[in-house]
């Protein structure tokens, strides 16, 4: 048997490897949603190994007896040799490794590489697994734990009965997403709520969400949430904060019955009509029932039945009451349960509504194409390029262009016939862009309506209009301004001469000569 002392000291160092491989890996920066999920799920393993050292250590120091003839075996006695129990023990181990060497290789070593995911070394073939161990535990609606798949409880609660509404898809999102604010589906009515029907959808939703959340999000202790929230609702429960789960009445008006139902002692049972407690009265049940209520020397039944009480009056009633309410708190307790879960899960909830109406805006053939993209396995990852070969990969990756054509969309040189086509060759300057030249036509139009151009005849003191369009000399651009500055002085000129105006007596002149008489008086 090993010695209790060296499992200690064992125990330790392995809780602190695993303590640094959970910091490696916490630390790498995770590009995608995948990767991040990945790294999520081998720190939870890390993290349960840690625990359960943690336990077994713990056990280790609570054995005081084994600890103390641990230490008394290595507390010689002072006339004895001190050393002897370490070579008797070293001797041990020294047969043991010959006999078996190959437990040399520690198996928590090779337990840590396996979680680290550390390859073969370098120049070894690396084979690409196409099977994800963490892609198998979730849907393909799930899509690796992005979105949620709630079509098979959205179709329980449109088949419940006494619904006041059946909603579509994204209006049940809309509902579950309402429970940040407000109890989850407390927009049905009392009698649906308090159905066996609605018990088995609210468990069976409760459930998955708890699934979701632990294949999702491996990295939060979900049971130590349910456990406060369910110590909350226990709490709540018993002060009777948590209201709407009582049972509906079924009997008669007040003004006919007086009451609103009969309570058997014997059977702990609430009749709701005066002639079915009649009738039960005869069974054999609660015969059985008030024969062993009458041996443990309680109260015997009343053969016409308890006194009726008053509505809300009487311990009959109020105990009546509290059974009645406590039949539905499975069902209050998982609904508790169930809104704390979404509201933990809102931003996925928000993501899949998200998710629901873009793919409502696809075509079907753009839905297939989107499926069979999600079914492809994904590529095997590119080989990390070594140092020393990093520039030969470069002079390999530079692209062969004697020619210096200009690169297209792809980041390749375009054709020689469409360089030519269009004409890129050709340079065109500009002496109001500051001589700077355009190569191709196209390039050239389109300079003029730039903010180069622009800023040059802004400096000239001109106007970036239309009739300055090809113009590129600033000579040029200021005698065609000289011109049309004169060419609008003629036309005012003209238009003083050419129009025609008429004086009381009939006679018609041109502008100027009627705005010369009017100043002479003589019109």
């Amino acid at each position: 048997m090993d010695s209790v002392i060296e499992l200690q000291r064992q125990t330790h160092e392995e809780i602190e490897q695993f303590e640094r491989a959970l910091y490696t890996i916490l630390s790498k920066p995770q590009p995608t949603h995948e990767s991040r999920l990945q790294a999520e799920h081998k720190a939870s393993q890390i993290l349960d190994r840690i625990s359960s050292r943690v336990v077994s250590l713990n056990n280790l120091y609570q054995d005081e007896e084994t600890r103390k003839a641990e230490s008394d075996l290595l507390s010689a006695p002072s006339n004895s040799n001190d050393l002897s129990e370490f070579y008797a023990r070293l001797q041990k181990i020294q047969e043991h490794y010959a006999k078996y060497p190959e437990s040399l290789n520690s198996g928590f070593e090779m337990e840590l590489a396996a979680l680290l995911d550390e390859g073969p070394e370098e120049g070894a073939e690396e084979e690409y697994e196409e099977d994800d161990p963490i892609a198998l535990l979730f849907s393909g609606e799930e899509q690796y734990g992005k979105y949620l798949d709630l079509y098979a409880n959205h179709t329980t609660y449109n088949n419940l009965k006494k619904i006041s509404k059946r909603l579509g898809y994204l209006q049940y999102l809309d509902v579950l997403l309402a429970s940040q604010s407000v109890t989850v589906h407390s927009e049905l009515p009392k009698d649906c709520r308090l159905s066996r029907d609605y018990e088995l959808y609210i468990k069976a939703l409760h459930s998955y969400l708890i699934s979701f959340t632990k294949r999702a999000q491996p990295l939060v202790d979900v049971e130590a949430l349910q456990r406060e929230a369910e110590a909350q609702f226990n709490t709540q429960w018993d002060a009777g904060e948590i209201e709407g789960w009582e049972e509906p009445h079924n009997g008669k008006d007040s003004a006919n019955e007086g009451t609103e139902g009969i309570w058997c002692t014997a059977c702990q049972k609430m009749y709701s009509k005066q002639t079915v407690y009649d009738a039960h009265l005869t069974s054999k049940k609660h015969i059985k029932a008030a024969a062993k209520q009458a041996e443990s020397g309680q109260t015997p039944e009343h053969p016409n039945g308890p006194p009726k009480e008053a509505n809300g009056d009487g311990d009959a009633n109020k105990h009546a009451t509290e059974s009645l309410k406590s039949k539905h708190r499975t069902a209050a307790l998982l609904t508790h349960l169930t809104t704390k879960l979404l509201a933990n899960l809102a931003p996925v909830l928000n993501d899949t509504k998200s998710n629901v109406e873009r793919r409502f805006s696809l075509t079907a053939r753009e839905r297939e194409q989107e499926l069979l993209e999600q079914s492809m396995p994904k590529p095997p990852p590119a080989p990390v390029a070594k140092e020393g070969a990093e520039e030969e990969e470069e002079e390999e990756e530079r692209i062969y262009n004697p020619l210096k054509l200009p690169l297209g969309w792809d980041g390749k040189p375009i054709p020689y016939w469409l360089y030519k086509l269009h004409g890129l060759g050709v340079e065109y300057r500009c002496e109001i862009c500051s001589d700077h030249v355009y190569m191709g036509r196209k390039n050239f139009d389109r300079h003029f309506q730039e903010s180069r151009h622009a800023f040059g005849m802004r400096a000239l003191g001109l106007p970036n209009t239309k009739h300055f369009h090809e113009i590129t000399r600033i000579e040029d651009a200021l005698a065609l301004a000289e011109k049309l500055k004169r060419e609008g002085r003629n036309e005012i000129f003209e238009q003083e001469t050419m129009e025609e105006l008429e004086d009381e007596e009939g006679n018609v002149y041109n502008r100027k000569t009627y705005e010369d008489l009017k100043k002479q008086g003589l019109i």
